[in-house]
This record gives structure tokens, sequence and C-alpha cells, in this order.
């Protein structure tokens, strides 16, 4: 009998070799009653915790029904209408207005999306990701930005305000300006600014979104080795994101924006692709103009972006997103300049701040 039960209840094959060499029964049956003990307080704590984690689900599931009970209740009265039916009614009336403005693909996909979310439960978690995913298509700028009007007089005084000499540099610029307002779109050249760090290359970028009256966009592929962050996540993974051009876009509100593309020449490459492949679609004049995002997988027109990048040096550009530039070297100061710079530009920015700051 005691055999029977060392063989039935939970001990190692250790313990029970040492029960059948334990001859004196009474010894043998006191140490198989501390086993038995063992087992006993075990099973209570299972128990224990079993009756603890059905305790919790039921409560929560008797919650849930209640908040449905309690949310039908209110809206049989009028008191409370389906915020999951206000939701489909604004998506609806979105797509209404930015239909005339999307593609044909984009109109086909984007309604079955929004008639696909109106089957759905609101706590499951494709309505969670179709809805965020409507949120990204409904917040990009669909619709033509606002027209251009060119002064080369003020572009050039806002130049000359904002930075000193650069007199090329400056000429260039209004230069490039001129053919694209003659032009009458922004197909074409993109301008690179080379020149070592701290010369102002970043700065001028604003200086012409300024001149040009348009929403300034600024980020930086120094050092990125992921295409995923030009061309987004595919909406299959978790955590999926657009890439940073539908991200600009979502931010500045406006399809025709500067987008000044910071230090070009430092992009890597790895195991996760070729960002400089994927910058490529996008300031290809020939491409852009039907960009796919990943994770919005629509095409986009990016062709009336003007693309601005800087870069420290020309070697480590790849030779098919150089030959797509148009360069302009930004040189360094003399200690004169540095001077004069100091006295005009960063003497008074530093008082102006520390007087606000005072106050």
């Amino acid at each position: 009998m005691q055999d029977f039960i060392a063989a039935n209840i939970q001990i190692d094959g250790k313990e029970q070799q040492e029960l059948l060499e334990e001859l004196d029964v009474r010894a043998r049956i006191e140490k198989l009653l501390i086993h038995i003990k063992n087992e006993e307080e075990i099973s209570k704590i299972q128990q224990n915790i079993l009756e603890k984690v059905n305790q919790k689900v039921s409560k929560n599931q008797r919650e849930f029904f209640l908040r449905q009970e309690m949310n039908t209740i209110q809206m049989e009265l009028g008191i409370k209408k389906d915020p999951k039916d206000d939701l489909i009614k604004k998506y609806h009336d979105k797509f209404k207005k930015l239909s005339p403005f999307m593609n044909d693909e984009a109109k086909e996909k984007v309604a079955d999306d929004v008639g696909r979310l109106a089957g759905l439960d609101m706590m499951s978690p494709e309505f969670s990701l179709t809805r965020t995913y409507l949120d990204v298509v409904f917040a990009l700028p669909w619709k033509e930005g606002k027209k251009q009007n060119l002064d080369i007089k003020a572009a050039r005084k806002i130049l000359d305000h904002d930075h000193y000499g650069m007199k090329d540099v400056k000429n260039r610029i209004l230069e490039f300006l001129a053919v694209k307002d003659l032009k009458k779109d922004d197909k074409g050249a993109i301008l690179c600014l080379v020149g070592a760090p701290g010369v102002g290359k970043t700065s001028v970028g604003t200086s012409i979104a300024r001149a040009l009256g348009r929403e300034y966009f600024r980020f930086s592929v120094g050092g990125m080795r992921d295409e995923a962050e030009i061309k987004g996540h595919r909406r299959t993974y978790i955590g999926a994101i657009p890439g940073k051009i539908i991200k600009g876009l979502q931010t500045v509100k406006t399809n025709n924006p500067i987008f000044l593309i910071d230090e070009i020449d430092k992009m890597g490459e790895s195991y996760q692709g070729d960002p400089a492949s994927a910058l490529l679609e996008v300031l290809d004049p020939e491409q852009n103009n039907h960009f796919r995002d990943n994770y919005l997988d629509l095409p986009f027109d990016l062709s009336h972006i003007l693309f601005i990048a800087t870069a420290n040096s020309i070697s480590t550009i790849p030779t098919p997103l150089l030959d797509r530039m148009e360069l302009i070297e930004v040189s360094g100061y003399t200690s004169e300049e540095k001077v004069r710079i100091g006295k005009k530009y960063l003497v008074p920015k530093s008082l102006k701040k520390e007087r606000a700051y005072r106050r």
C-alpha cells in the first residue's frame, strides 16, 4: 500500500528510491506522510490561485456585460449615441471631402476600409489597427497646397537679413528659385548644400522656406541604416508606422512644403535594407509622383515638394542620388567675417534671449 501511494504522488525518482530502500516500516510511513503533506500544501496553493483568477475573470466579464447593457439602455432612451456610428459617420464625411483629390486606387482602398470598419467589433484588435490606418490616410494633405508667389527681391532681402556674406551662394539659390518659378512646378534638380559643419547650410534651408512662404520640415538621415525609416513598415507588423516622408506631410498639412534632408552623405546600409535606394525613389522626379509608402500602401504624389539636402562631403553620397542634385558649395568664413557675424547676428540674438528670460 505504501509503495502504491509513493508511486502515485508527485515526487522525483531519487526520493522514490529512498522510500523503497527504507526497510523500517514506521520510518517509511513517516517519510511518505511528509511527501503527502507537501503535496497537499501545493494543491491548496494552486486551488487558491485558481479561485482568485476565476474571481477576477468573472468580475471583468460581469463588468463588461453590465457596461454593454448600460450603453444599450442609454442608446434606446436617446441619452447616448453609439460611438462606433459616430466614428463611421465622421470617416464617411472626411472621405467625401477628400475623395475628389484622391487617385482611383486610393478611393477604392479607403472606401473598402471604411466599409470594413463598420462591420468590425470595436473591441477587436483589427478595428483598432484599421482605425489607426484611416487616421493616417485622412491626415494626409490630398488637396493642393497654397499657391506660391515668389518675389525675387523679397527673397533676396530675407537671405541678406538671415545670412552675412555668402554672395555666390545667395545668387545661385535665387537663380534656382527663379527657374522653378518660371517652370511653375517643383520637378527637376534637388538643391544640395555642401560644406563643413557650422557654415549655415541648415539655416539657409530655413531661409528658403521663409522666402517662398511655404511650410518647412527637417529630418536627418545621418547614420540611418533601415529603409523602413524612409518608406515605413508594412501594416502586418506589430507597431507598424509610416516613414519619415509621410510623417512629415502629416505634420505640415500641405502637399507642397520644403523638406530639408540633413546629412545625406552619412547614410549607412545594413541587412535591414538600403535607405539610399529608398530615398532615391523619394527624390527622383520620374518616380515620386506615385511614391508608395509601405504602411500607407497607396500611391501619393510627392512631386510638389521642394527637397533640399545638406552634406559635409560629396564623396560618400551614392552616385544615383548625386546625379539628381544641384550642388551649391557653402564655404567657411574668414576671421573678419566671423567678427561681423558675431556683432550683427549673435550678440543681438543673445541679448534678446536674455531680456526674454528676465521677464
